[in-house]
């Protein structure tokens, strides 16, 4: 479980101190353990069918979500040492087009994940982190709303044939979360 509890740990770290009394408004990057290797996304390597539920407005209290269904491709570069993922949905509340750039340094053993969706035009800051047991975690800290929060990704339930993504945000240095996109892939 290191790779929970560590992460979690630094994070909370990070949040403290950013906002603590003359703290600048940007939180601190966390770095999560060393953990992962060059070749953890193989297996997202292609085509893939996605259901996405996406919370409307997460950390308010509310419960409003909304479905999309299309499409992710990612291919690899560097021999896997990196890759491109896109991804296209539809749904009732609109069109989404996304893109996820991941780095793997070989000098920390991390991933540095990053997205940028067609709306907005700039890639965000990267998570980092890696995969353990089936796995992958990843973590950043970021604002909503004009609040610090953490973000996570988490990478579960990977098959030759499916794998599941979730992102949750949490406003309380990681003592609980809360899942605001949980996409559900499939060949």
């Amino acid at each position: 479980m290191a790779i929970l509890t560590k992460p979690l740990a630094a994070l909370a770290a990070c949040l403290l101190l950013a906002t603590a009394p003359g703290a600048s408004a940007q939180p601190a990057r966390p770095t999560p353990p060393t953990v992962g290797g060059p070749h953890d996304f193989d297996f997202e390597f292609g085509d893939w069918k996605c259901h996405l539920s996406r919370r409307l407005r997460p950390l308010t209290g509310s419960n409003d979500w909304v479905q999309y269904d299309g499409t992710s491709i990612v291919r690899p570069w560097w021999t896997g040492k990196a890759n491109v993922g896109e991804i296209e949905l539809d749904g009732a509340a609109g069109h989404l087009e996304g893109m996820s750039v991941r780095v793997y340094n070989p000098a920390t053993h991390q991933w540095g994940v990053s997205f940028a969706n067609s709306a907005v035009g700039t890639l965000g800051s990267a998570m980092f982190g890696g995969f353990q047991n089936g796995r992958g975690e990843f973590y950043n800290s970021d604002t909503l709303n004009d609040r610090a929060i953490l973000v996570r990704f988490i990478f579960s339930s990977i098959t030759a044939r499916t794998f599941e993504l979730e992102q949750a945000f949490s406003d309380d240095g990681g003592k609980s979360w809360e899942a605001n996109w949980i996409a559900k892939f499939s060949r």
